[in-house]
């Protein structure tokens, strides 16, 4: 017995069935986890390490260089880079992205141990190195938090208290905190009075460093009983600190005799936030993997607005950025696309085949769309951009199952046939190529889920949810849909004439008996038709990943090397107030010194640059943030003409860098400079859809340098040591010791009262101690002055190489690969020297290393597809009938991109893949057909006529309605390339098949042509 026949006469298995997808995706969606990109793991991990006093290239040279050295030793290394600035190391290593994410705790141990054992190469100066491998984690619910009114100490008492609660929520992973103020306590030394004196600087450090250190005091026994002993208590307020005394030959002296001592903000923050222009510190909160990020931003607003009752007033939360919020509008709107695509498609199988085969197809798809759901939840799969995506990408090959299973019955209904009769006829045609078909649609997208890199741990959810769906639409095509029509369609007399008789039908019957007769030019015109539209297809523009739909989008600011962060502050503000004016800007978020918290997957946070400002702009709606970015940025750019001025469109795909990006690598940093300039000017010349053309190393940086007396030094009994103490004590001041507020540790900062002093002229009658002659000298006895050089404070290496990077963006609109193929041979046609090279960064890169990930897995998924396709039949000349099909695929993709003026995105590959996968269904049942009807005995040419004809109306109509089911997604920025691309190639490829493929097997069996021939002449 058949399977399709088997569903009618068991028909509560079948019913069993369909209740199960529906009760279970009903359960589905309800406990689905919710993201809203995929889970992905971020390979990397970020050393930072100190090195006090050492230049950009010292750091490079001593520190940097033996880290890299044992890295690279791990055979799990991609590539490693670095940033080296004045006392800092910054290394970011990479690992191969065909490491999954289980495997990466093991392999941060053995890179700590790496790291571990390159420390004995360190300089004795240089701090313990610091691995930072919890660089990727996402904190999407992002809220900025204003206090106006209280104090640093406050503002620090709040955000422990948030915090502290918000980690107690069911599902909350981490909670970042960031920006709030920093605070010092500094002791300002009186520079006459501690020379008078003959105080050494040393003396009144120790004393400040003692102040409130944490000391065993040790214990005793006592009845048999062990009692601890507890160390003095030290200063415990700022007046205790400047009420402490100093021993000095013998002599009691009081601090405040001596110095001042106050608290208050460092004079050069790391990172200052504000929100709407208000101060401000930001709460990232990250969800634990795999569970429901819309539950969890829930629970969390819910426990906000408990805690938010026991906070004073006049502290707010503003929300940056709500993932959950996110998450649950996409569903939201997922499900309302999905509603009105099956409404479209039973709306359109109503008007071609009746209300009854409308029910049937249209109850077999929503059962396979909501029993997806139910094997998602079960299999862990959560509903994502990306799963989502999967969904609809297949819905075009969902509904073609149903309707070839119902079209089929109904036919034979209409013929006096009854319900079994008819399903068992029809399955046993049709039930084998549409699985085969299936399986290669299916391994269409294998390639990409299957795929050991980053690519398939990204997207392997959609090969999955498009496997799942497309077998479960089979299944449910040979069982519910026969049920379904056994219920609906009427069982006819015999006598309503030629099914196939419509003038449709005719008039399609004609065009192919002439195409037939007229093969050889058939071909040809199909040929160039081809040709013609992949030329056209040269022409469309390319895009890596497509802009989001969610209304934000960044100001990136860059002031010269060495600029203060308080002139980037003002600098900002100016920007604030201008967008204060605009009624569409709903919030402006203000990042001075680096980024924000990563509150997204793809967005990459910059490096922290004390000369980086950075906003995060969101608009009410999408639609208004071009014509309010181009206002911004002839603004910013006419005004702030000081520094690099930029904006950015929020993307769907990973963020940050720059569309236009070339490495050049080499040994000498001069040369590299000069190699940069000379890019510099070829890309000027080559283009003038460039801007904001630059540099990673940025400016050269003037620094002060004392040239030093080594004779008349010694002399005095003075080292440079001492030389560097007295200029940093009248400048910044030197960290002496901490002062403890509960689980706070503020820094104590001693300095003199010159530190205070504008500009340099001060600094050379700065006085230095002399430990022999115990008492001070002045800096110009001991030096011939001070020097001025500009020297490089941002050194980039990649893989243990000096590496500088030429970046350019391009405008609003402006398409990056367009502009790229225009650049890219003048820049290669710079002449190098020996041992330096060029590589191409930016958009180029990443989507030449997504192709070519892509390139890895698709033969073997090739080799397979045309493996089943000849398994299928058993024989060689139909499946290559099938495939010739393929490349008709891009015919209409091209017309529709260029129609639209959309660009041809990653998104918009997935489209073509899936529209491959549907032409060859169609193929590969039309084939069949035609051979099923040959072995009934009827004549070469009339069989091909016949069973063309036969699956006219299940093509048109599953090409009908999926092309009208993308109507939704076309307002979609993620999926609107990709619904065109679809909507565009379906359209056409599907009417070319349907005369390309009976002309093509008419053309290949030249034996049974003539031989038919003859039988009719």
């Amino acid at each position: 017995m058949s399977i399709a026949r088997a569903s009618i006469d068991k028909a509560l298995i079948t019913w069993i069935l369909m209740l199960a997808c529906l009760l279970g995706g009903i359960w589905g969606f309800a406990t689905i986890g919710r993201l809203e990109d995929p889970a992905f793991t971020i390979k990397n991990a970020i050393i930072f390490t100190q090195y006090p006093g050492a230049t950009a290239e010292q750091v490079a040279r001593e520190v940097t260089e033996p880290i890299e050295s044992e890295i690279q030793k791990m055979g799990e290394i991609d590539f490693i880079t670095s940033s080296n600035k004045p006392g800092v190391s910054r290394i970011s290593v990479n690992i191969e992205s065909t490491y999954d994410g289980t495997e990466l705790p093991a392999i941060w141990t053995k890179l700590r141990n790496r790291v571990a054992d390159s420390q004995r190469s360190l300089p004795p100066e240089a701090g313990t190195p610091i691995v930072n491998d919890n660089f990727g984690d996402v904190y999407g619910v992002f809220y900025a938090v204003t206090a106006p009114g209280f104090s640093d100490a406050e503002r620090h008492e709040i955000a422990d208290y948030l915090r502290r609660e918000l980690l107690a929520v069911d599902g909350v992973a981490d909670v970042a905190v960031a920006g709030l103020p920093e605070e010092a306590v500094y002791v300002d030394a009186s520079t006459s009075i501690i020379t008078n004196l003959g105080i050494a600087p040393n003396a009144i450090a120790g004393a400040l460093s003692n102040t409130d250190t944490r000391t065993e005091a040790g214990s005793v026994t006592q009845g048999g009983q062990q009692i601890r002993i507890q160390a003095p208590e030290g200063t415990e307020t700022v007046e205790e600190i400047a009420n402490l005394t100093i021993g000095v030959g013998g002599e009691v002296i009081d601090m405040l005799d001596l110095a001042t001592v106050s608290r208050s903000r460092v004079t050069e923050p790391t990172e200052i936030i504000r929100f709407q222009g208000q101060e401000a510190f930001t709460l990232g909160v990250a969800g634990k993997a795999a569970l429901n990020i819309v539950d969890v931003g829930k629970r969390v607003d819910v426990r906000l607005a408990e805690i938010m009752r026991d906070v004073p007033a006049g502290v707010e939360l503003h929300p940056v950025y709500q993932q959950h919020v996110v998450v649950d509008e996409a569903s939201n709107a997922f499900l309302l696309n999905l509603a009105m695509s099956v409404g479209i498609v039973v709306l359109v199988l109503a008007l071609f085949m009746g209300w009854r085969a409308a029910v049937v197809v249209g109850a077999t798809l929503l059962l396979t769309v909501v029993g997806t759901i139910f094997l998602m939840a079960i299999f862990g799969i959560e509903m994502e951009r990306i799963s989502l995506g999967a969904l609809i990408i297949a819905m075009g090959m969902l509904v073609d199952n149903a309707i070839v299973v119902a079209e089929g019955m109904q036919g034979d209904m209409a013929q006096g046939k009854t319900a079994r009769d008819a399903a068992e006829d029809v399955a046993a045609k049709t039930q084998t190529p549409l699985l085969g078909a299936t399986v290669i649609g299916i391994m269409a997208f294998a390639g990409i889920g299957l795929s050991p890199d980053a690519t398939g741990e990204f997207l392997f959810s959609l090969f999955a949810v498009i496997g799942i769906s497309l077998l479960l639409s089979w299944i449910l095509a040979i069982t519910a849909t026969p049920l379904l029509a056994h219920y609906f369609f009427k069982t006819g007399t015999g006598d309503a004439g030629d099914q196939y008789g419509g003038p449709l039908f005719r008039t399609y019957r004609a065009v192919l008996s002439a195409a037939l007769r007229l093969r050889y030019l058939v071909i040809l015109a199909l040929i160039g038709i081809t040709v013609v539209c992949y030329i056209g297809f040269g022409q469309v523009k390319q895009q890596f990943f497509p802009d989001s739909n969610t209304p934000l989008f960044y100001v990136h600011y860059k002031l010269p090397q060495g600029a203060s962060i308080h002139r980037v502050s003002d600098d900002m503000a100016q920007l604030e107030d201008w967008l204060a004016d605009r009624d569409e800007v709903v919030s402006v978020s203000t990042f001075i010194g680096g980024g924000a918290t990563r509150f997204m997957l793809t967005y990459a946070p910059e490096e922290a640059l004390p000369t980086y400002g950075h906003l995060i702009i969101r608009t009410d709606t999408l639609e208004q943030i071009p014509d309010l970015r181009e206002d911004l940025e002839a603004f910013g750019r006419s005004t702030l003409t000081s520094g690099e001025f930029r904006t950015e469109r929020l993307a769907f795909g990973p963020g940050g860098g720059s569309p236009i990006a070339a490495r050049f690598s080499g040994p000498d940093p001069v040369v590299l400079r000069r190699l940069a300039q000379e890019a510099t000017a070829v890309l000027t010349e080559t283009s003038d859809q460039l801007q904001d053309l630059r540099t990673d190393w940025r400016e050269r940086e003037l620094v002060i340098v004392p040239r030093f007396a080594d004779e008349r030094a010694k002399a005095a009994g003075v080292s440079r040591e001492d030389v560097a103490q007295s200029l940093q004590l009248g400048s910044e001041g030197i960290r002496v010791g901490v002062y403890r507020e509960r689980d706070r540790l503020i820094p104590i900062v001693l300095r003199t009262d010159s530190a205070a002093s504008e500009g340099s002229a001060h600094l050379s009658d700065l006085p230095v101690y002399s430990a022999a002659a115990k008492s001070y000298i002045p800096v110009s006895q001991i030096t011939n002055g001070f020097a001025w050089e500009a020297q490089n404070t941002l050194l980039m290496r990649r893989d243990r190489v000096e590496t500088i990077t030429v970046q350019a963006g391009v405008p609003a609109g402006v398409n990056a690969a367009t502009v790229f193929t225009q650049i890219r041979s003048a820049v290669e046609g710079i002449e190098l020297p020996e041992g330096y090279k060029m590589e191409w960064g930016g958009e180029y890169e990443n989507s030449t290393e997504a192709q070519a990930s892509l390139g890895k897995q698709l033969p073997l998924s090739l080799i397979t597809m045309v493996l089943i396709s000849v398994l299928l039949f058993g024989k060689i000349r139909q499946p290559v009938i099938i495939w010739l099909l393929v490349p008709m695929s891009v015919n209409g993709v091209a017309l529709g991109l260029l129609g639209t003026g959309l660009p041809f995105s990653f998104t918009a590959l997935l489209g073509l893949l899936s529209l491959s996968g549907m032409l060859i269904k169609n193929g590969i049942v039309l084939v069949e057909e035609i051979d099923l009807v040959r072995a009934e005995g009827v004549g070469f040419r009339k069989a091909i006529l016949d069973a063309s004809t036969s699956r006219l109306r299940p093509v048109v109509l599953a090409a009908a309605t999926t092309i009208l089911g993308m109507i939704p997604l076309l307002s979609d920025a993620f999926f609107a390339s990709m619904a065109v691309t679809i909507m565009g190639g379906l359209g056409f490829a599907s009417v070319l098949t349907l005369i390309a493929a009976p002309v093509f097997y008419y053309s290949f069996f030249p034996k049974e042509r003539r031989a038919d021939a003859k039988a009719n002449a």
